[in-house]
């Protein structure tokens, strides 16, 4: 049996990262500001957009449903929208490959028109149940069919007349909010969402851009969103700021890699990550946030990075969120042990410690990682799961030790980072 391929970036960089980067643009924005270009009227330009499988399968889809959507010779993109209530029935069925994330949002998007369309995607999004999304759609006069257990293909008869929605969302799920949203749109009236804790509010502050009127105030311990039906969306510019998670990767990448100092731009401080920056300051981190301002209404700042000395910490819950793995590989780096507490699986970021030689221990939802201060020895295959924060928390880590880790399979590294292995060439003078 042959050995899985060594897919760490290579050859293994002795110096420090330098330079100054855009990382790729912000998924869900990047989803987002194509489909409500495609409702807007005029022509949206969209700078940033995140040029990945996923985002590009909202793209055919805007196309499917009428809008003209074209990448101009700069690299922008242009969406010529066809106005609230607008689109057009499909043609085909509209498959949305691996886009997990922007499947639900063309739901509600079909809710609020009168047309009957298919909505399916690649063997792991059949796999994806869509109950709470149809359920909470239905309140519309939208109607949906299914295989078993809400799972795609879909059919979705969207109405003329769309009823505005005023509902709860069983758990904190900014697709399910931004697809009410969407629907909303369509609908005449005022429609509610009330969510039990704050999620990335990306949606409300793009909608306000367009020109939609968003509210948002405090509901108990979390937020009620409400959004003002049949609007006159305008068709605007958007920068998609730069994805925080990939910005992380580097900032992590910078801090770990001795004489290293970067400079990335145009950051979107996205709050779901603010637990991560905040942790890595109080390890000791280097992390400079220069010229915040708005973009879209959405904050975005440049970030300085230096190499620093980092120690152990301890990490309450829900600071790491889905960045545990790079937090985790930060702290195998650090001087002392870094508890990372409330961690919903920890074997997958064990079974990598594992792998660069970090001693660590799992005490029930909490990851103890011993650092000493020093490179690990590095040197061991990791399986990814096809988990891209893994991976690329894989990497990181590799670029810090003795010997790069190896990972088991990289093609979710290119879907979610596209360019990752070669900016980390670009950075460490190897390219």
């Amino acid at each position: 049996m042959q050995p899985p391929p060594d897919t760490a970036p290579k050859p293994h960089p002795v110096a420090g990262l330098t330079g100054c980067f855009t990382v790729p643009g912000n998924r869900s924005v990047s989803h987002l500001a194509l489909i409500l270009g495609a409702l807007a009227a005029g022509t949206t330009t969209i700078t940033g957009l995140l040029e990945a499988p996923d985002v590009l399968r909202t793209v055919a889809a805007m196309r499917a449903l009428g809008a003209t959507v074209e990448k101009a010779a700069d690299g922008s993109w242009r969406v010529a929208g066809r106005g609230i209530g607008g689109l057009v029935e499909p043609h085909d069925v509209l498959d949305m490959g691996d886009a997990a994330g922007a499947a639900p949002l063309l739901c509600g998007l079909l809710a609020g028109h009168p047309m009957l369309a298919v909505v399916t995607g690649d063997a792991a999004l059949r796999q994806q149940p869509m109950r709470q999304v149809m359920d909470a759609l239905a309140a519309t006069g939208a109607r949906f069919a299914s295989r078993t257990g809400g799972r795609l293909p879909l059919v979705v008869e969207g109405v003329a007349e769309p009823l505005p929605l005023d509902t709860a969302l069983p758990a904190a799920f900014a697709e399910l909010k931004t697809a009410c949203l969407l629907a909303g749109l369509c609908a005449r009236g005022t429609t509610r969402v009330r969510e039990p804790a704050g999620s990335p509010d990306d949606a409300e502050h793009l909608l306000r851009h367009f020109g939609a009127t968003v509210r948002v105030s405090p509901d108990g311990p979390g937020r009620l969103v409400e959004l003002d039906g049949q609007p006159e969306l305008v068709a605007a510019t958007v920068a998609v700021p730069g994805d925080a998670f990939a910005a992380a990767v580097l900032v992590v990448a910078a801090l770990l890699v001795p004489g290293s100092a970067i400079t990335l731009r145009h950051v979107g401080l996205n709050p779901h990550y603010a637990g991560l920056f905040q942790a890595l300051r109080e390890m000791g981190a280097e992390i400079m946030a220069e010229d915040p301002r708005p973009s879209c209404g959405m904050p975005v700042a440049d970030l300085h990075v230096r190499a620093s000395a980092l120690r152990g910490i301890d990490v309450a819950a829900g600071h790491a969120a889905d960045a545990a793995p790079l937090l985790a590989a930060a702290a195998a780096c650090a001087r002392g042990t870094t508890r990372l507490r409330g961690l919903d699986d920890a074997s997958a970021i064990a079974a990598m410690l594992a792998a660069a030689g970090i001693r660590h221990e799992v005490e029930g939802r909490d990851l103890l990682v011993h650092g000493s201060g020093v490179p690990p020895e590095g040197g061991g295959l990791v399986e990814t799961r096809m988990d891209h924060r893994l991976a690329l928390s894989a990497l990181v880590l590799g670029l810090a030790a003795r010997r790069p880790l190896r990972i088991d399979d990289s093609a979710c590294i290119e879907a979610a980072f596209p360019g990752f292995t070669r900016l980390i060439e670009t950075s460490a003078g190897r390219a």
